[in-house]
């Protein structure tokens, strides 16, 4: 994996802005990390790599936000069961032809397509993030 060191949510957005250029529709990409590690802020700079002018939320409580049928951003850190997420129709979006995002996987790991991406956040300081990817 290459590393990146943003020093700043700012970075943080222009560095994953930059990243969406190497995605294609269907890309699947984990997003890795504590909370608070930078993956909203990831997210949001993702948006704006692909076009989105929406503002980039959070979907904790959503499980997954839509933006512009172009990315899926999902958090599945409230998801129990492989299950509840298929329940809820999560899976189906990994085949909609739009990016996505997606915090805790591991919660559903069973439903992941095999070709998905990695990027983790590492927090090393107050503003500071390594990025793997």
């Amino acid at each position: 994996m290459a590393e990146f060191f943003s020093h700043s949510e700012e970075e943080t957005i222009e560095f994953a802005k930059k990243y969406a250029a190497t995605l294609v529709p269907g890309d699947v990409v984990l997003l890795e990390g504590e909370m608070g590690a930078g993956k909203t802020a990831f997210a949001k700079g993702v948006a704006k790599g692909l076009g989105i002018s929406e503002e980039v939320t959070s979907p904790t409580y959503a499980y997954m936000n839509s933006y512009s049928d172009k990315l899926y951003h999902y958090d599945c850190y409230r998801i129990r069961s492989e299950m509840q997420a298929e329940n809820l129709g999560l899976a189906d979006y990994f085949d909609a032809g739009g990016i996505c995002l997606v915090e805790w996987s591991e919660n559903i790991a069973g439903l992941i397509p095999p070709y998905a991406k990695k990027v983790v956040l590492e927090k090393i300081g107050e503003d500071e993030r390594k990025i793997l990817y």
